[in-house]
């Protein structure tokens, strides 16, 4: 027995050698057929540095165009070469360039701030280099989808194209949503701004940043000393919450208003109904339509999350189980288009219109040539007083008399918060009903298919100067599960202008108008209702805002004293997108 022991453990140790012989034949191998410059400065034109890797395959010198990725996400180790290597294996040069003050540029890391001259002055260098012949794509997720449209914020003529996949837009969705601060970016700032490549200690230690925010909660401190609680100064975090208004601060970051007019390029966007950032990405192509008619772009969403979306899909997303048609792969429609675009091949055949939209519970695809036009019509809902069971009625008719239901919220009380808004899970038996209203339509009488971003107007009446609103849209359907369709979360005083606060006077019924929400396409059954879940935003997931008037994160629980009364009046609506046949 031992003899044989032996052997097996002999076995292993020269099947494992050459296992690891071969893998470093294979590595020799695969090195020999690039041509690697890992580190390439470029120097821009206000004296700092970026950081670079071009990888070719050898033996063609023959200039071709260049798919170019800039990221804030530099990784150790030659993590990046894979998808360089892809690209030069593909036909391509690869590049990779890195944020400012990121990998080997010397200078200091502020995310988002100087992409949009950095990626410019990135490629006119690349356009200048005996390999590059004269075409630039662009491609990549997230902060790296943000960077291509800062990219369009002053086009240079050698970009040609760009892929974005669930984009960030600075102001618009992170740090802030609809003007109230959300805290995911926290603890990012760490991860990307701590070092040259990436602090995983911090961005991995989520239980450190949970205890932070609820001893936040509990104390009541005023939400700009949440690094206090911390013990670690966090120096983007101060820096962003100067600026609660999408003021220049943002609006220099990325394209803004006119400067949409002279995008003339083609463009893809990959996106997700379930996707974090949807409405920072579907931003870009909304202003785009607006200030360009005559825009090229091209929009590929489903039931995807924020990563979801980067990768072609999860079979099952925060619960649900999509259609078997939603699973596509993200990354070969991507070579598909820039083939497409830079070498005359063919359209993705997934391209049928301008907006590509997989129909949840249809388990097919549809398109569309606007985000607008996905919708034929719209359900114009009132948020009626009139009871209907345990909740209250949302009725198509604009109720006769003016009334109101009224609301009191104690931000002095921390035993109650409300923290319904997120997807997850996507289906739920129940929701919680204590900290708002909630309405909900008759059956409906047919299949009905919600196609585009619901909308509205609230109308409301407070005590106080300010409040932050949250918006839930359900299916419920005949079995009496809740499906999360969209949900809003934005400031009062915010809500006609982004840009400028106005706040709300008080005890007098204001229109607070509502539009900035997800994209969303779903088959409702016949017999399924519509639901609307109406609340002010009081979480430890947040800012919180107190109403006073003065800055949001400067107010404390000093500045709970007096409850926020609010009255919600039954002429307030919402406005759900629908497709009929």
């Amino acid at each position: 027995m031992k003899t044989i022991l032996n052997f097996v453990f002999l076995i292993l140790i020269i099947s494992n050698t050459f296992s690891q012989q071969t893998s470093k034949t294979k590595s020799e191998d695969l090195k020999s057929a690039y041509d690697i410059q890992d580190s390439i400065m470029i120097k821009t034109r206000d004296g700092a540095f970026i950081s670079a890797i071009v990888i070719r395959k050898k033996g063609n010198a023959d200039p071709k165009p260049v798919i170019l990725q800039h990221t804030i996400y530099a990784s150790e180790g030659g993590k990046d070469f894979k998808s360089l290597k892809e690209a030069a294996d593909k036909d391509y040069v690869g590049v990779m360039t890195y944020s400012r003050g990121k990998r080997f540029s010397p200078n200091e890391i502020f995310p988002y701030e100087n992409e949009a001259n950095d990626t410019y002055d990135v490629i006119d260098w690349i356009s200048k280099q005996k390999w590059c012949n004269g075409s630039v794509g662009m491609y990549g997720g997230s902060y790296n989808g943000l960077t291509q449209w800062a990219a369009c914020k002053k086009m240079h003529p050698a970009l040609k194209t760009i892929v974005s996949y669930v984009a960030n837009r600075a102001g618009m969705g992170l740090p802030m949503e609809n003007n109230v601060f959300i805290n995911p970016n926290y603890e990012w700032s760490f991860y990307v701004g701590s070092n040259k490549y990436l602090d995983t200690v911090a961005g991995n230690d989520r239980q450190r940043f949970r205890n932070m925010q609820f001893k936040w909660w509990e104390t009541g401190v005023a939400y700009k000393k949440m690094d206090s609680i911390d013990g670690t100064p966090n120096r983007l975090f101060q820096r962003w919450i100067k600026h609660p208004s999408f003021d220049e601060y943002w609006q220099k970051m990325s394209p803004y208003q006119k400067d949409f007019t002279q995008i003339n390029i083609p463009i893809l966007v990959f996106d997700g109904y379930y996707n974090d950032s949807q409405n920072s990405s579907l931003y870009y192509l909304r202003e785009l339509q607006k200030y360009n008619s005559k825009a090229n772009f091209y929009l590929i969403i489903g039931p995807y999350s924020h990563f979801g979306a980067q990768k072609g899909g999860y079979p099952v997303i925060n619960g649900y189980k999509v259609d078997a048609d939603a699973l596509i792969n993200t990354r070969k429609i991507t070579y598909e288009w820039l083939d497409y675009i830079l070498k005359n091949g063919p359209k993705p055949e997934i391209l049928k219109d301008r907006i590509n939209y997989q129909v949840m519970g249809a388990n097919e695809w549809r398109s569309a040539p606007s985000i607008d036009k996905m919708s034929n019509s719209f359900l114009k809902m009132y948020l009626t007083n009139h009871k209907s069971g345990k909740f209250y009625s949302l009725n198509d008719k604009k109720p006769a008399k003016i009334n109101y239901l009224s609301q009191e919220v104690g931000f002095a009380d921390r035993q109650i918060q409300n923290n319904d808004y997120y997807p997850d899970p996507i289906i739920k038996k129940e929701i919680d009903t204590t900290n708002g209203y909630v309405f909900i339509s008759d059956p409906l009488k047919e299949p009905l298919l919600v196609n585009g971003s619901f909308l509205g107007e609230i109308k409301a009446s407070i005590n106080k100067k300010d409040m932050d609103v949250g918006i839930t849209l359900y299916e419920v359907t005949p079995e009496g599960e809740y499906f999360h369709l969209a949900y809003f979360i934005g400031r009062a005083s915010y809500a006609k202008d982004p840009t400028t606060r106005n706040l709300l006077m008080p005890n007098k019924i204001e229109t607070i108008p509502f539009s900035n929400t997800r994209v969303v396409s779903k088959q409702l059954r016949k017999g399924s209702r519509l639901l609307i879940t109406l609340n002010v935003n009081k979480n430890a997931f947040s800012e919180l805002n107190y109403g006073t008037g003065k800055v949001v994160s400067d107010e404390t629980i000093k500045d709970a004293k007096e409850p926020l009364k609010v009255k919600w009046y039954n002429d307030s609506f919402v406005k759900i997108p629908v497709w009929k046949e």
